[in-house]
């Protein structure tokens, strides 16, 4: 995956964002057994590429509640 295939593709923003460009990340999809991630706010900034496993198992863990503050 390059620069160049990470500038052209269609990124996702969080469902959870709002509409005021808060704290927000998107995804790209289309990357078989990979989640390219960004800060929506910095779109030209850094980019983290996961697993896909690791994501799905990141998710997962967000709708159980496994990072909430206590």
């Amino acid at each position: 995956m390059t620069r160049i295939e990470l500038d052209a593709t269609v990124w996702r923003k969080s469902s959870y964002s709002g509409g005021n460009g808060g704290d927000c990340i998107e995804a790209a999809p289309g990357f078989p057994g990979l989640v390219p991630v960004r800060d929506s706010k910095d779109p030209q900034g850094p980019v983290l590429v996961f697993p896909a496993s690791a994501w799905v198992s990141f998710l997962s863990g967000l709708r159980v509640g496994d990072f909430a503050e206590r």
